[in-house]
C-alpha cells in the first residue's frame, strides 16, 4: 500500500480517514451530453449541414435537387486506472478500515481525469469525416481575446453573443461557463453581479457566483493556461460537448495472494470527449494576476 499509511496508525485521534483537499470527482460530466459506446472509436454524431431553399419562379418547373451536406464528429476512448494495496497488518494497527476511503479517493481521481478529457475535447483538435481521419481545430472566431483583463461583463456578453449568433436556443438549452476561482473573484468585484438588481442569486450574499447572464457557472482549476498568465475559460451550450463512455468509473476490491494476501483497491474507467458543434463552444481568455 502507500508508504504514507503509517500516518493513520492509532496515534491519531480521528476515527475517520480524512480525504486530502482536492476536487471531488467530475464537475463537468453533468454539463455535457453523454453516450455509451463499444469498439475502438465511435461516431458521436452524424451531422447534417444547413441547406437553402430555392425560390420557385415558374409554373411546372423542374424539381430542384439541393444536396444535403453530411459530416461526422468522432470520439475516441482513453483508459485510466488507479490502484493501491492495504496490508492486513495495517488494518490491525489502524482505528478504521481504509478500504472504502481508498476506493473513493481513486474514483475521485478518475473523475478529475474525465474533466481533463472533456476540457481537451472542448479546446483541442477534433476528429471528423467518414472514418475519423479529418481534423477540426477550434474556431478562431470563437476565441474572446484576453485584452489584458480578467473575466469581465464585456467578455460574458461577447461569449453570449457568439452563441446567439450560432442560433443556440437559449430558452430551451442550458448554457454553462467554466472558470477558475480567480475569474469568479474578478466577477464578484463587478457591480452588476454583486447587485441583487442584476443577479437573482444574490452573489454578494452567498459569497459566490452561481448563475448570471443565462450561464450556469462551474468553478474548476483544471482549465488550461494558453499563454503567460492567461487562463482559457469556456462557455458552451450543453449539446455542444459530448462525453463518450466505454467503461464508466468503477472499482474492485480484491485479495492479492501474490502480495501477502493484501487487499487491492482498484479503480478504472474508459472515456473520451469531443465538441459536437464548434459554434456552440466559446473560449474566453482571461489574464490571471
Amino acid at each position: 500500500m502507500s508508504f504514507q499509511v503509517t500516518t493513520a496508525f492509532v496515534q491519531q485521534y480521528s476515527t475517520n480517514v480524512q480525504l486530502l483537499l482536492q476536487q471531488r470527482g467530475s464537475k463537468l460530466r453533468d454539463a455535457v451530453s453523454v453516450g455509451s459506446y463499444t469498439g475502438k472509436a465511435a461516431k458521436a454524431v452524424e451531422q447534417i449541414g444547413a441547406v437553402t431553399a430555392q425560390k420557385r419562379t415558374t409554373r411546372h418547373g423542374d424539381t430542384p435537387m439541393i444536396s444535403t451536406p453530411h459530416a461526422a464528429r468522432w470520439v475516441f476512448p482513453n483508459d485510466y486506472e488507479w490502484a493501491d494495496l492495504i496490508d492486513d497488518q495495517d488494518k490491525l494497527r489502524m482505528l478504521i478500515d481504509p478500504t472504502s476511503p481508498y476506493a473513493m479517493n481513486g474514483a475521485m481521481s478518475l473523475g478529475r481525469a474525465m474533466d481533463d478529457e472533456i476540457i481537451l475535447g472542448a479546446t483541442g483538435n477534433n476528429k471528423t469525416g467518414e472514418n475519423g481521419s479529418g481534423d477540426q481545430a477550434f474556431l478562431a472566431g470563437n476565441i474572446i481575446a484576453p485584452a489584458a483583463t480578467g473575466l469581465t461583463i464585456a467578455k460574458l456578453r461577447a461569449a453570449r453573443l457568439r452563441l446567439a449568433q450560432a442560433e443556440v436556443d437559449m430558452s430551451a438549452e442550458p448554457l454553462y461557463f467554466a472558470a477558475s476561482a480567480q475569474q469568479l473573484d474578478n466577477l464578484l468585484g463587478t457591480t452588476e453581479v454583486t447587485s441583487a438588481d442584476y443577479n437573482s442569486v444574490k452573489a454578494l450574499t452567498k459569497g459566490e457566483v452561481d448563475s448570471f447572464m443565462g450561464f450556469k457557472f462551474i468553478s474548476i482549476e483544471r482549465l488550461p493556461i494558453v499563454a503567460a498568465n492567461t487562463r482559457r475559460c469556456l462557455a458552451w451550450a450543453k449539446s455542444g460537448l459530448h462525453l463518450g463512455l466505454w467503461n464508466d468509473i468503477n472499482s474492485k476490491i480484491t485479495e492479492r495472494p501474490d502480495k501477502s494476501y493484501a487487499t487491492q483497491v482498484y479503480v478504472k474507467g474508459t472515456f473520451g470527449a469531443t465538441r459536437v458543434e464548434d459554434a456552440k463552444v466559446v473560449a474566453v481568455d482571461c489574464v490571471e494576476a
